[in-house]
């Protein structure tokens, strides 16, 4: 009768693990360790009276990587951010670098005022405001015969 010895692998059901969460989330896997990813930003929207509201979340994002577009009835937010945190020690040197680069998209309402819309970033969160068109009150009325 033969016997086969089998090495112990303490790591390989965390292995086995890992491919399957590969094979579920391949976008996820793509990135892997690497320094350089997107970034989602949180967006809010909200209608008021007289203009829609988005608010994205960009922390560390600076005011000179932000670029807002309007065209073709779609709003466009995208930009860059880039951080690096660097601690130089006595005794070692650290460097923490994180890129991303970031696009939203929102199809507009027919009724925004495209030629007046404004965008201002303040500590971190960018408001993009869409007026509304004033609503054409010029109904004529007609007498009937």
């Amino acid at each position: 009768m033969a016997r086969f010895l089998t090495t112990f692998d303490p790591f390989r059901e965390i292995r086995d693990m890992q491919s399957r969460l590969q094979q579920a989330f391949p976008a996820q896997a793509d990135a892997g360790e690497s320094s350089v990813a997107g970034f989602v930003p949180t967006v809010n929207t909200r209608e008021g009276d007289y203009a829609y509201h988005i608010e994205a979340d960009l922390p560390v994002v600076k005011k000179e990587d932000i670029q807002v577009e309007v065209k073709d009835g779609r709003v466009a937010i995208s930009g860059e951010r880039k951080v690096k945190n660097e601690v130089n020690e006595d005794d070692y040197y650290r460097v923490e670098s994180r890129y991303g680069k970031f696009e939203r998209s929102f199809a507009l309402p027919d009724n925004v005022d495209e030629e007046n819309v404004n965008a201002r970033c303040e500590d971190g969160v960018l408001e993009v405001v869409l007026p509304k068109k004033q609503a054409d009150d010029t109904s004529k009325k007609i007498t009937v015969e």
